[in-house]
């Protein structure tokens, strides 16, 4: 999946995502300064996208919808919308990734279906996520930075590697900041 890094990092009581700006069509930037990170639920719930943009706000609409259905579980709304999304004519063409966390845990949502919760609380899609995750996990593992400084560390060195990523970073914390 080109187009984005989307990264989430958990350290002690604080999770983090962040996202870059990049935005490609074809071989062709188009913007810097997109936001593909999200709070929802009066910042409770944090989402980030990787994938096309109309296919990704289509995402996040429904999974605020599933939220409501299932009176903000987090995991029981991924699940639902993994399942629509698998299932669904329509759902199963997006072409499209989410990581979605709250206070308790971090959720990687796939178009296959797959709800998947990372063992050490780092997770990372699109097209710079494995150089994302694997400079956030060494960062958790040797460092004493905060969730926050993880990510946009990590994201810089994403930016520095994929040329689908920049170093525009926007980026989103729980508990939030004050």
């Amino acid at each position: 999946m080109h187009a984005t890094t989307i990264c989430c990092a958990r350290r002690d009581n604080e999770v983090a995502i962040g996202g870059d700006g990049q935005v490609t069509l074809g071989d062709t930037i188009v913007k810097n300064t997109a936001r593909k990170i999200r709070t929802i639920r009066d910042g409770k719930i944090l989402a980030g996208f990787a994938g096309s943009t109309a296919d990704a706000m289509n995402l996040f609409e429904r999974f605020e919808a599933k939220l409501d259905e299932h009176s903000g579980s987090l995991t029981r709304a991924a699940v639902a919308l993994a399942k629509d999304w698998r299932t669904d004519r329509y759902l199963r063409k997006l072409e499209a990734m989410m990581i979605v966390a709250d206070s308790e845990r971090t959720l990687l949502i796939s178009g296959n279906g797959d709800v998947l919760e990372p063992d050490e609380g780092v997770a990372a899609i699109g097209s710079g996520g494995a150089y994302a995750k694997s400079a956030a996990l060494g960062l958790l593992r040797h460092s004493k930075l905060s969730a926050k400084e993880i990510v946009v560390e990590a994201m810089n060195i994403a930016g520095s590697v994929c040329i689908y990523t920049n170093n525009e970073i926007s980026v989103e914390t729980i508990p939030a900041e004050k």
